[in-house]
């Protein structure tokens, strides 16, 4: 099913518990975009990440992903989406080559050359343990592991997390030029705004219970204003 909107989040409300996360909030991502949504802590980032990979269901509303309703969508769908939660993999006891050979086969269209390229890029040896890892190496193996899915649509819950300045601006560049040759469609969450100035289309600023902005972030931008103070025009000081 080919789809112009590869992501529709239509009149969403939830609640965790008698608390209102937020009500009838919609959104869509058109096929090719690069979206980053803003937001501080509590306002629901991690909640609409949850709901878009299917793990909580909304109290009202529905979600789509590529044309396909997350409570329904079949499995071979759902390889089609590469998605990363806090930049952890399990396993390990692997070292870096066997966790590559272990993934490649769930994946049709696994390509463990964008793998080891991500890798040689970042420094990692192929004979590491994950074990033997920081939380920030262990994050560009799971990055590293997400380009070798060759997913469609990524989504990306704080995807510089553990990564130094360096490494991040590597990764960004990366991931911008990854995705424009393959015409791939990322939603990812980041606490460095200057990240997503650099990377993104399209910008989300959430403040309790409602969207603030959706636009390209081009438009959020001026020669006086960067994005990070447009957030805090817009949300209030951290």
């Amino acid at each position: 099913m080919m789809n112009s909107e590869m992501i529709a989040y239509e009149h969403v409300t939830h609640y965790y518990g008698k608390r209102l996360i937020y009500e009838d909030m919609s959104f869509t991502v058109p096929r090719g975009r690069i979206l980053g949504l803003l937001g501080k802590n509590g306002t629901g980032k991690t909640t609409t990440i949850n709901i878009l990979s299917g793990f909580i269901q909304p109290r009202k509303g529905s979600c789509r992903l590529l044309g396909y309703d997350t409570r329904t969508m079949p499995a071979t769908v759902r390889q089609r989406i590469g998605l990363l939660l806090e930049g952890h993999v399990q396993y390990p006891f692997m070292t870096i080559a066997q966790i590559e050979r272990f993934y490649a086969p769930f994946y049709p269209h696994w390509k463990r050359e964008a793998y080891y390229e991500l890798m040689r890029l970042l420094r990692v040896q192929d004979y590491q343990h994950l074990s033997q890892m920081s939380n920030g190496q262990r994050s560009q193996v799971a990055l590293g592991l997400l380009m070798a899915q060759d997913p469609e649509l990524l989504i990306l819950d704080d995807f510089s997390l553990g990564l130094d300045p360096g490494y991040r601006r590597l990764f960004v560049e990366y991931l911008r030029d990854w995705c424009k040759q393959g015409e791939k469609t990322v939603f990812l969450t980041s606490h460095i705004i200057q990240d997503l100035e650099r990377l993104v289309d399209d910008c989300i600023i959430m403040d309790y219970g409602r969207i603030l902005k959706h636009c390209p972030v081009s438009e959020l931008i001026t020669p006086d204003m960067t994005l990070e103070d447009t957030f805090i025009e817009l949300t209030g000081k951290y």
